[in-house]
């Protein structure tokens, strides 16, 4: 059975570095390991030193047990497509510019390709464990909901009044002097343009029975997933946090919570015995940020279920695979105590 690591929160808190540490550990172990990536800032390559990355798994040429991709939305969207739709009807989708839209802009869209990905590679057998490195629009909660929102999307009622009730029959949008609303749009958009979104929403209308029964199997994988929630104290990934918490469905596991960049608590203690009123004050300084960080992070503790990990601020963002390891070792036990 193949394990499954989501690991969440907000741009800039370092869950792309940590979701390497996390495969790095488990390839330590003996786990053959698979890190996916959907942040768009690609930094995953750079994080286990690699020279580039794309959808393809590529391995480790230090780590044989690690491997790590990067997922491209249009070219998953492409195979969902051809997945889930008739030959035909899947060429016409994907050479249609309504549809890289949906791949590319519709905010569910990269994170229900993400989660097709991570099903197929969950439900390949190739893997002991697969670390998915979650978008960090809004937290990453995007992903955990993507699935249901991609199935109301393509069958919902907006869809069955624009396509008709049932599947063959384009005559319902074609009806445009029968509704009002089709009358403004022919009259804004132009017949021509009109007809090829028709024929797009008809054709996508298709997948509908696909991505039905596959956003179940991906709900059902992010039952199982174990969380990890990456933050800092800064008042914005902070709140990211929270809501993540918040939101994130019922069914899915109380998250790991992980505090990156923590300063030492030992640092709060007043160092009276310096000399030198600079350096003094500057400890002063360090010591009142170390004493905030410890207060947010005991406040969360105090209304928030779960493991909490504080992970040490580091002067440089680790890019070895020693220094990925050292850094989620702490992670990874959670982990491991969790199971």
């Amino acid at each position: 059975m193949t394990d499954i690591v989501l690991v969440a929160g907000a741009g800039g808190v370092g869950k792309t570095t940590i979701s390497a540490g996390i495969g790095v550990c488990a390839a330590r172990a003996g786990k053959k390991s698979l890190v996916l990536t959907v942040d768009p800032a690609r930094r995953l390559a750079t994080a286990l030193g690699l020279e580039s990355l794309d959808n393809m798994p590529h391995p480790n040429p230090e780590l044989s047990l690690l491997w790590a991709a990067m997922l491209n939305a249009s070219a998953s969207w492409e195979a969902i497509a051809h997945r889930h739709a008739p030959p035909e009807v899947a060429d016409r989708l994907v050479t249609n510019p309504f549809f890289e839209a949906v791949a590319t802009r519709f905010p569910a869209g990269a994170a229900y390709a993400a989660g097709e990905e991570m099903a197929e590679e969950v439900e390949s057998g190739h893997w002991d464990l697969v670390v998915v490195d979650t978008p960090p629009s809004h937290g990453g909660i995007e992903f955990l909901n993507a699935p249901g929102q991609m199935k109301s999307f393509v069958g919902g009622r907006i869809l069955r009044i624009l396509t008709g009730g049932r599947i063959p029959g384009r005559n319902t949008l074609f009806d445009r002097a029968a509704k009002p609303a089709l009358r403004l749009m022919d009259t804004v958009l132009g017949g021509e343009l009109l007809e090829d979104i028709g024929d797009f929403l008809f054709d996508l209308r298709h997948t509908y029975e696909g991505i039905a029964r596959r956003s179940q199997s991906i709900i059902h994988h992010l039952e199982k997933a174990s969380m990890v929630l990456v933050t800092t104290t800064d008042p914005a990934p902070l709140a990211e946090a929270a809501r993540f918490v918040a939101e994130s469905p019922g069914n899915t596991r109380t998250p790991i919570v992980t505090f990156n960049r923590s300063l030492p608590e030992s640092w709060v203690v007043p160092q009276d015995n310096v000399k030198d009123p600079r350096l003094a004050e500057n400890l002063k300084r360090w010591g009142a940020e170390a004493g905030y960080q410890r207060d947010v992070r005991d406040a969360w503790t105090d209304s928030h279920a779960g493991a909490i990990v504080n992970l040490a601020w580091r002067a440089s963002t680790p890019n070895e695979l020693p220094a990925l390891e050292s850094l989620a070792r702490p992670v990874w036990a959670a982990l491991e105590s969790a199971r």
